[in-house]
């Protein structure tokens, strides 16, 4: 690909190191209080996406947002399938083109917090659009806890304005993937926090609520798994909104590349 953007018109995959570590009570991978959350759409298959995806490592590493990489499938026709994509994270990026009041997509995008869009490469723009929706009452204003406790992970939400969804998030942590074939042949590309699954486990309505999950849904491939917990206001019945408040947990014994 040759520009920033492009429109929309299991490979060889190896874990790379074990990671863990609970973030919540609102907090990110560091402890510190949510800026933010990030949702990157990428793709191995599309050459504008590298800088984004290490855009995104930065964010993760710095802790202080919650971020999430959506593999999409729709570049998969230029030679190389995307070994972490799936038609769910595609659907889940033309639903924010609907919310958005777009035609179409592109990779590499980013959702701040639900509400808004730009480049994924763009790390100083991402975090000025962040510090702005905070300023502007747009940020994560509902307290949330996430924690492994035995043989559960429990859920707190906090008291706040509205209705929204609580919506589990899984993603594997960490990824090396070496591209054999399309615009990024020949490279060796590590990917964080790529999607695997998204569901929804309750409703909140202001009051605050509690939830509980077996731990076991992280208790694989070797601790090399988390998930994000986003607490987001719908549209409509298919269309998501603004996340207003997020918390990440991670499974198993820390570890580094």
């Amino acid at each position: 690909m040759t520009s920033a953007f492009r429109p929309m018109i299991r490979h060889l995959v190896l874990t790379i190191g074990l990671f863990g570590a609970v973030s919540g009570a609102a907090a990110a991978d560091n402890g510190k209080a949510v800026k933010g959350v990030v949702e990157l759409f990428t793709s191995q298959g599309c050459s504008s996406c590298p800088p984004a995806d290490a855009a995104l490592k930065r964010l993760i590493d710095e802790g202080e947002v919650v971020a999430l990489a959506y593999h999409v499938d729709y570049w998969n026709y230029l030679g190389w399938a995307d070994t972490l994509a799936s038609r769910e994270n595609t659907e889940r990026q033309y639903a924010y083109a609907r919310m958005l009041g777009r035609n179409g997509v592109y990779t590499p995008q980013v959702i701040l917090n639900g509400r808004d869009h730009m480049n994924g490469s763009d790390l100083l723009a991402i975090k000025g659009g962040l510090e702005t929706m905070r300023a502007a009452g747009k940020g994560l204003a509902v307290p949330i806890e996430a924690a492994m406790a035995g043989d559960g992970i429990t859920i707190k939400v906090g008291a706040g304005e509205g209705k929204a969804n609580v919506v589990v998030v899984y993603f594997d942590r960490a990824r090396v993937v070496n591209v054999e074939r399309g615009e990024n042949k020949g490279k060796r590309i590590a990917y964080w926090h790529a999607v695997k699954d998204i569901q929804t486990i309750g409703m909140w309505n202001g009051k605050p609520a509690q939830f509980t999950l077996p731990a076991s849904v992280l208790i694989e491939e070797r601790g090399n798994s988390g998930c994000a917990v986003l607490l987001q206001s719908m549209k409509d019945k298919e269309t998501p909104g603004a996340i207003l408040g997020a918390a990440t947990v991670l499974a198993g014994p820390q570890g580094k590349l």
